[in-house]
């Protein structure tokens, strides 16, 4: 790898660390200011996948550990925790809001990704209507704010400034790492889409990038964006991923180790949806002649 393509991964990544930092900090300002989180007891009635996707949309994990504690204490159903999860896209809306090149693919993400978790959630509600829930008794280990972080005790220094920065730097870093594999790829495979692809193609891609989704690490949400954005999968394949990328709320359901059986029926039905979705929306942009 040539030195022009070093520094042109490492200019392009500093670009969007600005931008990055500015969305973390209003993040926590929104978090602070909000009830979002604090509500939790309008996830048992009628309309909890529907709220479940609607907030899980929002650019931060933190509201999927919360779902996986309360599920995992009887608390919500099945369906509303799937809802959470299929919604929860980790990293890859707050990277996107700071690259302008993929602006236009935001609204079209939300409104597949929305459908999708609403969707599956009254599903499989409805497919398991005898579940019984526990009567909702909030402690303190049910709050969690932003990114799955606890900030009491903190500082408004440490919240607001200091967490944001160390968040945004990590952020940056893994775009660095991506952005330098994929100018390595393109340099030496060609410029062309075609040629860049790093896993096959529209049929096969959601394979794989569902199983990279289902890493509990923002780190996969980041590789999948900067994937993305790099032209290095498709767009279909992009959504599948972040379908299956439920963040930090898996290891918090795994912690549970007497229920592995529940658990593992939950990460596959997770996978299995990333990646019809995936087929799916690759099948229907090849049809209509997009790719």
């Amino acid at each position: 790898m040539t030195f022009e393509v070093i520094g042109d991964a490492f200019l392009d990544t500093l670009k969007v660390f600005p931008f990055l930092l500015i969305i973390y900090i209003l993040i926590e300002i929104l978090e602070h200011r909000t009830s979002l989180t604090q509500n939790k007891n309008i996830l048992q009635g009628s309309l909890a996948p529907l709220i479940g996707s609607a907030t899980g949309i929002v650019p931060q994990c933190g509201f999927s550990v919360m779902a996986a504690k309360l599920y995992d204490k009887g608390f919500i159903r099945t369906g509303t925790l799937l809802a959470v999860f299929i919604a929860t896209s980790d990293e890859a809306l707050i990277i996107m809001l700071s690259e302008l090149s993929s602006a236009s693919w935001i609204m079209p993400l939300i409104l597949i990704k929305l459908a999708t978790a609403v969707g599956i959630g009254y599903l499989v509600n409805f497919l398991f209507s005898g579940e019984k829930l526990e009567e909702m008794r909030l402690t303190a280990d049910t709050h969690i704010n932003s990114c799955g972080a606890d900030h009491s005790g903190k500082s408004d220094l440490q919240v607001f400034l200091l967490s944001p920065l160390y968040h945004a730097l990590k952020v940056t870093l893994y775009l660095l790492i991506v952005n330098l594999v994929l100018s390595a790829v393109m340099e030496y495979a060609g410029d062309s889409i075609e040629s860049a692809m790093l896993i096959g193609g529209a049929y096969w891609q959601p394979l794989i990038t569902g199983l990279l989704g289902l890493i509990p690490n923002c780190a996969s949400s980041v590789i999948l964006t900067g994937s993305f954005i790099n032209h290095g999968i498709l767009f279909g394949s992009f959504v599948g991923g972040l379908c299956s990328n439920a963040g930090l709320g898996l290891v918090v359901l795994f912690k549970n180790t007497k229920k592995i059986k529940r658990n593992v029926l939950l990460v596959i039905a997770l996978y299995i949806v990333a990646v019809v979705v995936g087929i799916a929306v690759n099948g229907a942009m090849d049809l209509m002649g997009v790719i």
